[in-house]
């Protein structure tokens, strides 16, 4: 029926309330707003003027305007303390690009806000100083990108404000904006049309670039820890380092399968043999597997290797990362995140083995984790999948996640993993059946994976073959056998450890986002019906 409605839009010729030769450019361009139902008298009115700059010989995409260097908030913060008398002694005129995020037109002159990503300032328009262009920048609209040119003043309520000698438009807006006082309230056009929501959402906008300073710490940490950063293959021709389901290619001229890297693992320890000790990779991974409010299928992960250090010192180090990035982001340790309190001071962090959690934390006796058939008739009374084929580890980690990692709400180092859950770790060795590795959860949610490295070779490839056994029963993450780091470790890796953080719930942690799409910049979605 909605194919049926376009089709018919489309058969409807689009008229204009104007005779401009250029009224044919646009046409196309109407023709597909009428066609998904989005054309309207803002859209028509808009292009109208747009054909009139066009008529006028105004170019409505130029690209020679020069700013600077000149940004909002920089003049904002240098010129507000002056007052007055001071502002008319500078000699100085000031040129901005931005958009315009708001108008108020009053016949002969305009007060309008330009914003830029440092922040906005208010401007002002008359004909008395812009003549003859003050008739172009009457066909303005909210939401056009200019450049502008003026001196400071002060208006009677003694708002900063920039008297402008020149007003050129860099950029038409063909589209509204939504309206300021109530933005966009549809969380999925927010994620879906980001580039409206961060000319329109403050908050946004600050999120991002929170991001951006937290990616920028963390390089910044790593390398003042002697940590060299590297890049590994996106494509790889055995998916490893992670139990997940991948996602998989075909690359023509070599015909193969190749995949989208789970994880990078396999790779940086690679470059512990090579000779690299200390490595960390900042970069994205990929897992076929569902959308939630803490999974997307592409995620930021960074993964550091350390030779010569255990998982031990991995939870000192992460301990001080954090410290360290929070002060810098939130300007202390302690954060609140979604209504809770966190504390994230380094030498207060928790530390609690896996199954020293399911007791005390989750309620549960070793006599019932330990029984396999107690244990998968609980978890299928919760809900969840539990097979007799399962491996009890397996189970004992769905338990965990179900009445465990919910109450980590404070910063916990889980440790001492089941071995059959753990393939790619060393054991421990006053228990082999357990693993030198731990996970730290903050705020009811897992934040990092880390371990001890297993870099015995003859181990390592039994717990390969493990893993072959389990997906040949229907584990479609089992990790695969990789002969070629196989064959890195019998070079000999150093004794190490290593950790993945996820970037992305790192974020959301540091800047109270309830979601993880909230911090990505375009999330998967489904398509647009």
């Amino acid at each position: 029926m909605i194919v049926d409605d376009a089709r018919e839009q489309l058969k409807k010729p689009v008229k204009l309330a104007t005779k401009s030769s250029h009224a044919a450019y646009f046409q196309p361009m109407l023709e597909s707003f009428a066609a998904r139902n989005e054309l309207n008298e803002i859209v028509k009115n808009r292009v109208v003027k747009a054909c009139e700059l066009l008529d006028n010989g105004i170019p409505l995409y130029p690209n020679d305007f020069k700013q600077h260097g000149h940004m909002a908030q920089e003049l904002l913060d240098t010129y507000s303390p002056l007052n007055e008398e001071e502002l008319a002694c500078l000699d100085t005129a000031f040129s901005l690009a931005g958009r315009i995020v708001s108008l108020r037109s009053f016949g002969k002159v305009a007060f309008f806000h330009l914003a830029d990503v440092s922040g906005r300032v208010q401007c002002y328009a008359d004909r008395e100083h812009l003549g003859a262009a003050y008739t172009a920048f009457k066909k303005l609209d909210i939401g056009d990108i200019v450049g502008i040119e003026g001196r400071f003043f002060r208006t009677k309520t003694g708002e900063l404000t920039l008297n402008c000698r020149e007003v050129r438009l860099l950029s038409k807006s063909l589209r509204q904006l939504p309206e300021k006082h109530h933005g966009l309230k549809d969380v999925e056009i927010r994620y879906r049309q980001r580039y409206v929501d961060l000319i329109v959402t403050p908050r946004t906008r600050e999120l991002f670039l929170n991001r951006s300073a937290i990616v920028s710490e963390f390089r910044r940490f790593m390398e003042c820890k002697g940590f060299l950063e590297v890049e590994t293959p996106m494509m790889q021709p055995i998916p490893g380092g992670a139990a997940a389901k991948p996602f998989s290619t075909h690359h023509n001229s070599l015909d193969m399968r190749l995949y989208l890297r789970i994880a990078p693992e396999l790779y940086l320890k690679r470059l512990l043999v090579g000779g690299f000790e200390k490595v960390f990779e900042l970069n994205r991974n990929f897992r076929n597997e569902g959308i939630s409010t803490q999974h997307n299928p592409e995620f930021t992960m960074a993964e550091f290797y350390w030779a010569y250090a255990t998982y031990e010192d991995l939870m000192d180090f992460i301990e001080e990362l954090f410290g360290q990035l929070a002060r810098k982001i939130c300007g202390g340790a302690r954060i609140t995140y979604q209504g809770k309190d966190v504390d994230l001071t380094p030498g207060t962090w928790k530390r609690m083995t896996f199954y020293e959690s399911l007791a005390a934390l989750g309620g549960h006796s070793p006599d019932f984790y330990n029984n396999h058939a107690a244990l998968r008739a609980y978890l299928k009374d919760k809900g969840e999948k539990a097979t007799e084929s399962e491996k009890l580890a397996k189970l004992q980690a769905k338990l965990f996640d179900l009445d465990v990692e919910p109450k980590l709400i404070q910063p916990h180092f889980i440790y001492h993993y089941p071995l059959d859950i753990s393939p790619l770790a060393r054991r421990n060795d006053t228990d082999p059946n357990l693993t030198d590795r731990f996970e730290l959860f903050i705020a009811g949610r897992e934040i990092a994976n880390a371990f001890s490295e297993l870099n015995d070779p003859a181990d390592q490839r039994g717990r390969f073959e493990e893993q072959i056994e389990e997906k040949e029963t229907g584990d479609d993450e089992a990790i695969g056998m990789d002969e070629d780091y196989l064959r890195a470790l019998e070079y000999a890796m150093p004794p190490a450890a290593g950790a993945g953080i996820g970037v992305d719930r790192l974020v959301m942690l540091l800047t109270d986002a309830p979601s993880i799409r909230e911090v990505i910049l375009f999330p998967l979605l489904k398509p647009e019906s």
